[in-house]
């Protein structure tokens, strides 16, 4: 088992920058991968970022690529999304993922969710 706790959000101004931050507890796999994602109202789950645990490979959306950065300490099981130039639309909750498909975009190759950090950018 594997649970994960997202940390980070807040209310920013456009333009604004923030760094959110995945903190994983109980047994992890060097082999797994990390992703965020996020939920706007009304809207289906984004794919943003994703990180091969084992070497730290980066797998970005095209929306998030020059903006977000992914990155993670190995050994503290912590993966960070630094996120700078926010935008009004990128308010959402956001959601860390675990699952051993590397640093795949899909929903579907995640088996351990956090329970989000809600991410405000106001005009």
């Amino acid at each position: 088992q594997v649970q994960l706790v997202e940390s980070g959000g807040g209310l920013v101004q456009a333009g604004g920058s923030l760094r959110l931050s995945c903190a994983a507890s109980g047994r992890t796999f060097s082999s797994f991968g990390i992703g965020w994602f996020r939920q706007a109202p009304g809207q289906f789950r984004e794919f943003i970022a994703a990180i091969a645990w084992r070497d730290g490979s980066p797998n970005y959306a095209r929306s998030a690529q020059g903006r977000f950065t992914i990155s993670r300490d190995f050994a503290k099981l912590t993966v960070y999304l630094q996120m700078d130039n926010l935008k009004p639309e990128d308010t959402a909750v956001y959601f860390c993922a675990a699952g051993d498909g590397g640093n795949s975009p899909l929903v579907e190759n995640y088996q351990y969710w956090g329970q989000g950090t809600q991410v405000t950018v106001s005009s």
